[in-house]
């Protein structure tokens, strides 16, 4: 790649560093700045009052793989080929990793990625071996590696490294994954830096959820929203345990990680984004706890938090709709880096920093399969969420319509009762697919996406050069090259 910088290239010396905490599966509904009364979140809390909260923070598509690449690459499903989990990511894609490592960045990915396929399909029910991510454009431009592309050893777990090489962490995942975050922090130096932290929880596991002092801080009695059937109960509530054990082993993490930026001088240069690619429902609308994919609020809504110090009002808060694919320009346009054409999100940087007014008016959501890492028809839909209310059309033909602020459980479908908010958003969302040129088809029609090795060889709008192709780097250019 062509590291020579144009004439306007950024001030590197009065850039700021970017650490984004990533957790995997956590859903705004279960923190207590969202609502949740049965946990304490201490660092969530502070990041809180230290930075700006995005209230209408959603995961386009609750599903990992295709989250994930929105939020690496800025660009949607329907044009990066992530329809479905451990799909290999096409080399031709630029990454914020590429665009920050451009500009002069030092960056690095600390955990898990599932932007690959890993050793699919041989561990993909009991992974307990290293998960390699092959050196090269498979990393996407992140110089620093200490990941794993999908695992859940959740204790003494392991990570691959610059090269073949692997070794595992010490603990617990939030723990060891820290150790190199702090490991690539200690070496930046004064270099300005950018780092995911990206730990599993709190997902699913078939092995051992959390250290047992998160278990102890919980209720012994634990409640569940109203919008749990009675036939679920019990496996939510169990569930829910772990999760919650969980999410306070990422707030420990996040405090731990606010510390070490104190101690070291770097919070008031260093923008902390704390995020997550989706959520669970945990039992809500009658689906299997541990599951996602569906258009609602415990799917869909993540958590938000951006601090900035002296350019993000402490304590702030906003309504303006974020997407995956936003993240990716908006830290581009605070940090003062170009935004690359290849961007489909929108960069929030003025709505953040100046009061202008918000993009987005809707997010554009979807599902492509049934299952999570193979096409399979069955749970096709697409919609729209807007501040005040979610629409979603499946494939069979069902339609739903939720009022957020009059049902915000969403118990209550007002879809087909002839109301007008029904029609604007009927009409926003064949907007947003005409934009992303997308169909809404039996998920099998898009198997040839997918080559045998299950890299992208076509797109929504057709045929793809070969999976393994240079990017074209004016793209990361905002004018001409």
């Amino acid at each position: 790649m062509n590291r020579v910088l144009p004439s306007s290239q950024p001030n590197l010396n009065a850039a700021p560093n970017v650490v984004v905490l990533f957790p995997d599966q956590l859903r705004a509904l279960s923190l207590p700045l969202f609502g949740e009364t049965q946990i304490a979140t201490p660092a969530i809390d502070r990041l809180a009052r230290e930075g700006l909260v995005f209230e209408n923070a959603i995961s386009n598509c609750a599903v990992c793989t295709p989250a994930r690449a929105m939020l690496v690459t800025g660009r949607y499903p329907q044009t990066t080929g992530h329809l479905i989990n451990t799909t290999r990511t096409r080399h031709s894609e630029i990454s914020i990793g590429d665009t920050f490592s451009h500009w002069g960045y030092r960056t690095a990915w600390v955990g898990k990625w599932h932007l690959h396929t890993g050793l699919w399909p041989a561990l993909d029910r009991m992974p307990q071996h290293p998960d390699w991510v092959p050196e090269g454009r498979d990393r996407l431009g992140f110089q620093y590696w200490r990941a794993y592309n999908q695992h859940m050893v959740y204790f003494d777990g392991f990570v691959h490294k610059d090269d073949w090489n692997y070794e595992r962490w010490d603990g617990y995942e939030t723990e060891g994954l820290l150790k190199y975050g702090f490991e690539f922090m200690d070496a930046a130096g004064d270099e300005p830096f950018l780092l995911f932290l990206s730990p599993h929880q709190p997902h699913f596991t078939p092995f051992e959820f959390a250290p047992e002092r998160f278990y102890e801080s919980l209720p012994q009695n634990l409640e569940l929203p109203a919008n749990v059937p009675p036939a679920l109960q019990d496996s939510s509530l169990a569930m829910y345990r772990h999760y919650l054990a969980m999410t306070l082993a990422v707030d420990e993490m996040l405090g731990r990680l606010l510390d070490y930026l104190d101690k070291t001088g770097r919070s008031d240069n260093t923008i902390v984004l704390f995020a997550s690619d989706h959520g669970t429902q945990g039992g809500s609308q009658g689906v299997s706890p541990w599951s996602k994919k569906h258009p609602y609020e415990a799917s869909i809504r993540i958590p938000g938090i951006l601090k900035y110090p002296g350019q993000v009002a402490p304590g702030s808060r906003t309504d303006a709709i974020v997407n995956m694919v936003d993240w990716f320009p908006t830290l581009c346009g605070l940090a003062g880096l170009p935004v690359p054409r290849s961007i489909e999100g929108a960069n929030l940087a003025a709505t953040i920093l100046n009061d202008a007014p918000a993009p987005n008016d809707s997010a554009f959501l979807m599902n492509f399969s049934k299952w999570f890492d193979w096409f399979q028809d069955g749970a096709e839909w697409r919609g729209v969420r807007t501040a005040n209310h979610t629409y979603a059309r499946w494939l069979d033909g069902k339609t739903e319509l939720y009022d957020l602020t009059e049902d915000p459980l969403q118990t209550e479908n007002l879809a087909s009762r002839g109301l007008a908010v029904e029609a604007d958003l009927v009409e926003q969302l064949a907007a947003h697919q005409a934009r992303r040129a997308d169909e809404l088809v039996p998920c099998t029609a898009w198997r040839h996406w997918l080559d045998e090795q299950r890299r992208v060889v076509r797109n929504a709008h057709g045929a793809l050069s070969h999976p393994e192709s240079e990017p074209d780097w004016s793209l990361l250019y905002a004018g001409a090259p």
